[in-house]
C-alpha cells in the first residue's frame, strides 16, 4: 500500500506539535502533555490533535483550554518550521486512553490482591 500524503503530514504534525507543546509553550497549565496522534482530513485543511495530560479532570480541562488559546501561535510556529503550503486548522481532542489504561491496571491489581487475601 502506498504511503499517503496525509500519513506523512500526520507524522510531521505530531512530531512538531509534540516538541512545541512539551518544550516551548511556557504555560503552567499545560503540564506533562503528550501528543498521542494526529488525524488530518483528506483535504489537509483540518487536523485532530489527540493530547493526553497527567492530572485530574480539572487539570486536564485547564490544559485543554490553554491549548485552545495557543492554537494560533502553534499554527504559526508549525508554518515557520515546515514546508507545508497550508497549515491545517488544529482541533484538540483529549486522549483518555492512558488514564483508562491506568484505571484498568489499578482494578486488576486490586482484584489480584483480594484474590490473594481470600486464598491465604
Amino acid at each position: 500500500m502506498a504511503y499517503k500524503r496525509t500519513d506523512r503530514v500526520n507524522a510531521l504534525l505530531q512530531r512538531e506539535l509534540a516538541r512545541v507543546v512539551s518544550e516551548e509553550l511556557n504555560d503552567p497549565r499545560i503540564r506533562f502533555p503528550t501528543v498521542t496522534a494526529v488525524e488530518t482530513t483528506p483535504d489537509l485543511r483540518t487536523a485532530r490533535v489527540h493530547v493526553s495530560f497527567l492530572g485530574d479532570e480539572v487539570t486536564v480541562r485547564e490544559a485543554m483550554r490553554a491549548l485552545e488559546r495557543a492554537k494560533h501561535h502553534l499554527r504559526r510556529v508549525i508554518g515557520e518550521r515546515t514546508e507545508l503550503r497550508y497549515v491545517p486548522e488544529l482541533v484538540f481532542v483529549e486522549d483518555r486512553s492512558a488514564a483508562r489504561a491506568a484505571r484498568i491496571s489499578s482494578l486488576l491489581r486490586e482484584a489480584r490482591e483480594r484474590e490473594g487475601h481470600a486464598g491465604g
